[in-house]
């Protein structure tokens, strides 16, 4: 079977999904504040770097563990309910792009298996 990756789309629609994705992210006044500062470009390169290890495609991340990347974010309030709005916002890119729900579904699934070491639980 495929891997999560290629049955979304491969590199194309990941590349496709990080940027609107950070549009959707941007535009939310709850959680857009957590990338005041942040070089957006960067951040989209690792995030696809890391959504596409994530769920089975090439190994290009080579960020920092996540907790060690989140602390400072969590010192500043990032809480659950901001984690929710990310997937959610990831979910809702997804949609658009016309992934289908059950893949939509196992995406959910891989992006709460960091939950707590982006929350530093």
């Amino acid at each position: 079977m495929s891997s999560l990756f290629e049955q979304i789309g491969g590199e194309q629609a990941m590349a496709a999904a990080v940027n609107l994705f950070y549009q959707k992210v941007l535009a939310d006044e709850n959680i857009n504040h957590f990338f005041a500062g942040v070089d957006m470009q960067r951040q989209g390169r690792m995030q696809k770097n890391f959504l596409t290890f994530a769920f089975g495609g090439p190994q290009n991340y080579e960020g920092k563990a996540l907790r060690g990347v989140h602390a400072k974010l969590v010192e500043k309030g990032l809480n659950d309910s901001h984690f929710d709005a990310v997937v959610t916002h990831l979910g809702a890119t997804l949609k658009e792009l016309g992934v289908a729900e059950a893949l939509i579904q196992q995406v959910a699934a891989v992006a709460n298996t960091v939950r707590n070491d982006v929350l530093c639980k």
